[in-house]
């Protein structure tokens, strides 16, 4: 009969962490233990290889429920969340037909982004609200900007019409904050006008409990390509000045708490992606209860989360699709309130029907096929994701204190600091993409090769997205994606190809056959990457061999692939019976200096700079 009550492996005995690490020091054979196995993140922290219950014991919030204050489990006992579209408002009948038709396909939140040029009239927003049961989907304006945030049109809307005003789920995107991160300057009338028109359309909304009208864009950070950390330190710095603005005007603070929601963007870092949501509602519950709300409710934060951009790419889209999923699952699993999944080729055209029916099954499989609805807070007490939460909320708390010192978000924006910490990140980011310590598959590691793009493409595709407006008071931040610049490196050979003979690198493969393979693989990626057709052999004989297959194969570039001990003699003799064609030496051989004094210019391997060394390629080849 089984002993339920028996502890499952209790005949093992406990192994200490001192146990584990000795064990890992010996099979690591020397090697250091931090640079082997420690990561050091974008985040300003370091990730050990394991963690365990010893790592937990300081943290004193662990015995809360989903549910509970601070809410790092959850701002609710359950972990259903919606699914949200996004439609771009042309034609309000044509936005009005599809939105009743994605509703019947597994939607249960729209968001409507409108032309800016255009006012949203109570007629027209009657047009594209037609039909919609108001209190059984959630209605968002996506827009920020004075003409397109509907608060005052749409209030007036649902307070003539049929539905109970306490079950009208909505939000707009107030964010007179984002307006001038992301355009330089506030709308007309300046910053005295924007705060007031603010806390204007805060009280007029009171008559919608479930209206949020503040809408803190913390996407706009992670779109510029911010660190995790970063975007959530500045988002609640945007959220503590209006909740100082708005109670310094004379508001009670649970009614504006009540109406701010926060909209994160989603990278794809997994596990940090979890802990960030956990970690955000943490800190933003102890901010909102600073301010001494007479409901523990009102400090709860509200998230709706976005797949981001910045990891998006041109080329191979459709694993732009795998990318959208992790990040999905990311958001679902950290207790986001609402979730946009954009289409996979949202970055390069308007999503086609396809890409968006894609796009809304990837979130019905999770809940209907993954159950992902079904456990609240799953992360909860796994060692790994509450240290990573601590860990993120320590960083962040520290960031915002920096903000805060300056004397708010706007004062911090003015004097450039939001621009320098995420330009530098940036920076950042974009050498650790050339250097391939970062990957981005199908871009600047495991390229398609047969994949050519030889159509005209509008150049802002390859370019940041600037929405800086005339008259700008501060530098804008840009919306980047971190393939942008491998796509242009890979375009222009495209193009180039369209009216020339596409470049050939053909791989001359001798010697040692473990490592000419290697050394072929790594070459052939490497040269794929701009876009030239690579060519592989399984090995030569002899060099006379090899140089006659290059030529036959008429050959632009010639990388010979051997082991270090065979170059010395062998490049040079390969050199020798060359003409036109370039000599490249895959690695960086002990040899090298010898090499070069016999006129070998050219080397690559795993420190090269690529977008360097290909650029330099393009250029010898008159491309």
């Amino acid at each position: 009969m089984v002993d339920f009550n028996q502890k499952l492996f209790s005949e093992f005995p406990p192994v200490t962490t001192g146990e584990w690490e000795a064990q890992i020091a010996a099979d690591l054979k020397g090697q250091d233990y931090e640079q082997a196995l420690t990561w050091q993140t974008y985040e300003g922290f370091k990730v050990n290889p394991f963690y365990r219950s010893e790592n937990l014991a300081e943290l004193k919030y662990l015995n809360f429920l989903p549910g509970e204050f601070p809410f790092i489990r959850g701002t609710k006992p359950a972990n259903g969340w919606l699914i949200r579209q996004d439609i771009f408002v042309q034609n309000f009948k044509e936005a009005n037909k599809k939105a009743l038709d994605i509703l019947c396909k597994g939607v249960n939140s729209l968001g409507f982004y409108f032309d800016c040029r255009t006012d949203v009239t109570s007629e027209k927003l009657s047009l594209l609200l037609n039909d919609i049961e108001l209190d059984s989907c959630e209605v968002n304006f996506v827009c920020p900007c004075q003409k397109c945030n509907c608060v005052e049109v749409f209030t007036g809307y649902v307070d003539r019409g049929k539905w109970d005003n306490k079950l009208v789920s909505a939000s707009s995107a107030v964010d007179p904050l984002g307006t001038i991160t992301m355009k330089g300057k506030f709308e007309e009338g300046g910053e005295e006008a924007a705060f007031s028109r603010l806390t204007e359309l805060v009280r007029k909304a009171q008559i919608l409990p479930e209206f949020r009208v503040i809408g803190v864009n913390g996407k706009f950070f992670g779109n510029s390509g911010s660190s995790v950390v970063q975007q959530l330190a500045f988002s609640l710095a945007i959220g503590t000045e209006y909740l100082t603005r708005l109670t310094d005007a004379g508001m009670n603070i649970d009614e504006v708490a009540r109406k701010i929601k926060f909209n994160f963007s989603i990278s794809n870092n997994y596990f940090m992606e979890i802990a960030r949501l956990r970690a955000a509602r943490w800190l933003w519950a102890c901010i909102v209860k600073a301010y001494r709300p007479q409901n523990e409710d009102s400090a709860k934060m509200v998230v709706h989360c976005e797949t981001g951009n910045y990891n998006k790419t041109l080329y191979d889209p459709y694993v732009n699709m795998l990318r959208t999923q992790t990040e999905t699952m990311s958001a679902v699993l950290g207790g986001a309130g609402s979730v946009t999944v954009q289409a996979y080729d949202s970055v390069f055209q308007t999503p086609s029907e396809f890409s968006e029916r894609i796009a809304r099954n990837q979130q019905i499989l999770l809940k209907e096929e993954a159950y992902f609805d079904k456990t609240v807070d799953p992360g909860g007490g796994s060692y790994y994701i509450e240290t990573l939460t601590s860990s993120i909320a320590e960083a962040a708390w520290k960031l915002f204190l920096q903000v805060q010192d300056k004397g708010g978000y706007l004062a911090a924006l003015r004097e450039g600091f939001i621009q320098k910490e995420i330009n530098n990140m940036v920076a950042e980011r974009n050498m650790n993409l050339a250097f391939r310590n970062d990957h981005l598959l199908g871009t600047n590691s495991f390229p398609d090769f047969s994949e050519k793009l030889e159509e005209e493409l509008d150049s802002s595709v390859f370019s940041p997205q600037d929405f800086t407006e005339p008259g700008a008071e501060v530098e804008t931040l840009k919306f980047n994606r971190g393939a942008q610049v491998f796509e242009r490196l890979r375009y222009k050979t495209d193009l180039y190809s369209g009216k020339n003979k596409r470049p050939v690198a053909f791989m001359l493969t001798m010697g040692n056959p473990a490592i000419r393979k290697t050394r072929a693989l790594f070459a052939c990626n490497f040269f794929a990457i701009a876009g030239f057709t690579v060519i592989d052999n399984n090995g030569y004989t002899t060099v006379e061999v090899g140089v006659k297959a290059a030529k036959e194969a008429d050959a632009d570039i010639v990388v010979v692939c051997s082991s270090d001990n065979e170059y010395i003699t062998l490049v040079p003799e390969v050199a020798g019976m060359l003409g036109k064609e370039i000599l490249v030496v895959a690695g960086n051989p002990a040899c090298r200096e010898e090499l070069e004094t016999k006129g070998i210019k050219n080397f690559i391997h795993v420190r090269s700079n690529m977008l360097v060394e290909l650029g330099k390629y393009q250029e010898l080849l008159g491309i």
